[in-house]
């Protein structure tokens, strides 16, 4: 915001909108909270006896709520994470998983599955490192791979077709392995098709710091990206050192979206519809608009987590299959309404 927006009477109603938004998001959640802590296998009954009952007080205490808190924290980091992309790679198309994080995260639990059915030798330190452990390795690799291949993070068409080539690369990687192990189709199946089921404190714990750490990065460095929506040459006039801020909103998208899928498997189109449905609602800056997303990607993923669990109760639906069904559902609403506002203007 200028100064002289700043000084002017209604200048701070951008502010004012993305606090009331902020608030809102928050609340929401906030009820949704409560509706996941009494959502599930046993509904409410779990919920009114855990006073009394250990195994109720486990149930919910140990398996619902650290779960619902997972579903907003990997929300966050998705929504997050998708707000910078898009800001990035001045693309609205643009998701989370552009930089070959997703193939990436993909390959390394295909091959932690495979070591640990057919290496007795693997065993010992994959145990301890773990799935998620693999998914978030391969996830890193993968980023570092793509910006090995662009040289860097100076051209942003490279660095977009790079994470391109990576993905494809690694995704046919991931396939090899499953021919070369067909029993682990289903458990890699499963881990593509996202899921909160496993998420306990820790991983609570560990994405809560991750958002935490990508957030004040994104928001320290969200001037480049207002600058960029001006043009490149632009933003390179204004003086600020566009390489090294480039490479800090790469290496928050990158820490949010590996951290994410570590723990929640693939997990589609949140990180791609929460800066859409945000710009529905409020226009601010990227630094606000990086913050919102991120409660809206929260809100999303909540959402979608408690409705996967009560859908079919007690049956569960794979969250991602959910969000992709939801999500894909609004993007082809909001291209549907745009070419009609085009066809009549």
């Amino acid at each position: 915001m200028t100064p002289a927006c700043a000084a002017s009477p209604t200048g701070d109603a951008p502010g004012r909108r993305a606090a009331w938004c902020g608030t809102w998001l928050l609340l929401a959640a906030a009820l949704l909270a409560l509706c996941g802590a009494s959502v599930g296998s046993t509904g409410f009954d779990s919920l009114l006896r855990m006073r009394t009952d250990p195994v109720a007080w486990q149930i919910v205490c140990d398996i619902r709520l650290p779960r619902t808190l997972g579903a907003w924290l990997a929300g966050a980091l998705l929504g997050l994470a998708g707000a910078v992309a898009q800001g990035l790679f001045r693309n609205p198309l643009a998701d989370p998983y552009l930089l070959g994080s997703a193939s990436g995260a993909a390959l390394g639990v295909t091959v932690a599955m495979a070591w640990f059915g057919v290496s007795a030798l693997a065993t010992p330190w994959l145990a301890r490192i773990g799935t998620a452990g693999m998914a978030f390795a391969g996830a890193v690799l993968a980023v570092l791979l793509t910006l090995l291949l662009a040289r860097g993070v100076q051209h942003t068409l490279r660095l977009l077709l790079a994470g391109v080539v990576v993905g494809v690369v690694l995704g046919a990687l991931r396939d090899l392995v499953q021919l070369a192990s067909p029993d682990i189709l289903r458990a890699v199946h499963a881990f593509a098709l996202g899921s909160t089921a496993f998420v306990g404190w820790a991983a609570c714990a560990l994405m809560a710091a991750a958002w935490g750490l990508c957030s004040v990065l994104a928001w320290t460095l969200a001037r480049a990206l207002d600058a960029l929506t001006l043009g490149e040459a632009t933003a390179a006039s204004l003086g600020l050192p566009l390489t090294p801020m480039r490479a800090g909103l790469v290496a928050a998208m990158a820490l949010a979206t590996a951290v994410a899928v570590a723990q929640t498997g693939l997990i589609a189109f949140v990180g791609l519809a929460a800066p859409h449905l945000l710009r529905s609602i409020v226009r601010v800056t990227h630094a606000r608009h990086i913050l919102l997303s991120s409660f809206m990607g929260a809100l999303l993923l909540l959402a979608a987590d408690i409705l996967a669990r009560w859908l079919l109760a007690p049956q569960e639906l794979p969250v991602g299959v959910l969000t992709a069904a939801l999500g894909g559902s609004y993007l082809l609403w909001l291209m549907h309404r745009r070419t009609v506002q085009a066809g009549g203007a």
